[in-house]
């Protein structure tokens, strides 16, 4: 693993501690003391040398801050690592493609950990779709908010390369809503600071152009109380919900997906399908499917040792950020861009 801070240490060691499939061997960080706490028997190295040197070493997990993905990326994929990046993927399309250029022709496996893809909240959505439930979609409406009026001292803040909540969150929002319905036609979006001495991006609303569907994908840092996190409406139904997948402050609190019990929903957050059938209408609550951010890197292994389809494929990072640097061009512009397709 290249990282132990917040990406390294909660949403990726805690998966990894609990699936035999995969062995922690070396940690490039400074922070000795928790991989040791983690992973006795790892390695810390500070040099990355260390690690893609090292023929052991089947594949390397980049945790690191987003700007520096690229070049730690490029050369474990030198190096013949398979490779995870944390999202976002890269600063730049220009920089994905690259990577996935160099991936191919050293034939190594390259995915992106678009973890939020196992959300319990959209999986849900996907299995209404599957099963007919929402069709002939026409609005997607999906919020990612927060509270945190004061900035705080971390880089994912500071003005730099690939920082802010556009990349941050808005990267697994843009990601959700691309695995369900592709690449759009065209992107509008308003990206902007609104907190006060906020150095990077805190704000966006973006705008996803499908013809008759229209995507709305909203995130503020300045929310006190959440509205619905999805609103979907379809040509006779609805699908209203509130809450966020409870994984992410599981991990943090220190738990580990060790249990059935694992990415369960809170039954007070379940969501609301509104169906019309003439003048019958109905409004039914619908337990959430179980979150499984494990499922990820069950996939990852089958694809390193069975050759099965990457659970997130480097072309899928790439897309994340076509429509990222589509937003930022249409809010600095002030006019809708339209996609190659």
């Amino acid at each position: 693993m290249l990282g132990y801070g917040l990406s390294g240490s909660v949403f990726h060691a805690p998966l990894l501690s609990v699936l035999d499939e995969f062995s922690i061997s070396k940690v490039m960080t400074s922070r000795t003391e928790e991989v040791k706490r983690d992973f006795p028997d790892a390695e810390v190295v500070h040099e990355l040398e260390q690690i893609i040197h090292d023929p052991d070493i089947e594949l390397v997990i980049i945790t690191t801050p987003s700007g520096l993905h690229y070049e730690h990326a490029i050369a474990c994929i030198q190096a013949g690592k398979h490779v995870v990046i944390e999202k976002p993927m890269t600063a730049t399309a220009e920089e994905g493609e690259a990577l996935q250029k160099a991936a191919k022709e050293k034939d190594i496996l390259l995915s992106v950990y678009h973890n939020r893809r196992w959300d319990n909240d959209f999986l849900t959505i996907k299995k209404l779709i599957e099963d007919k439930s929402l069709e002939e979609i026409n609005t997607y409406l999906v919020s990612y908010n927060r509270y945190r009026p004061e900035v705080q001292e971390r880089w994912r803040e500071k003005e730099g390369i690939a920082t802010g909540t556009l990349y941050d969150l808005g990267s697994h929002i843009i990601d959700q809503t691309l695995h369900l319905f592709g690449m759009p036609k065209a992107v509008t979006a308003n990206v902007m600071v609104q907190r006060h001495n906020a150095e990077a991006v805190d704000y966006f609303h973006i705008m996803l152009d499908y013809g008759k569907l229209q995507a709305i994908l909203h995130g503020g840092s300045i929310v006190p109380a959440n509205g619905p996190r999805y609103q979907i409406h379809g040509q006779q139904s609805s699908f209203i919900k509130y809450g966020i997948d409870g994984q992410e402050d599981a991990l943090r609190a220190g738990r580990k997906p060790e249990d059935d019990s694992w990415g369960a929903d809170d039954p007070q957050f379940y969501g609301q399908l509104t169906t019309v059938h003439g003048a019958d209408k109905k409004t039914e609550t619908i337990p959430s499917v179980n979150g499984s951010y494990l499922t990820y890197y069950r996939k990852l292994a089958e694809s390193i040792r069975k050759g099965a389809a990457l659970p997130v494929t480097a072309e899928e990072g790439i897309d994340v950020i076509r429509i990222i640097e589509a937003a930022m061009k249409s809010s600095e512009e002030k006019r809708t861009i339209t996609l190659e397709q």
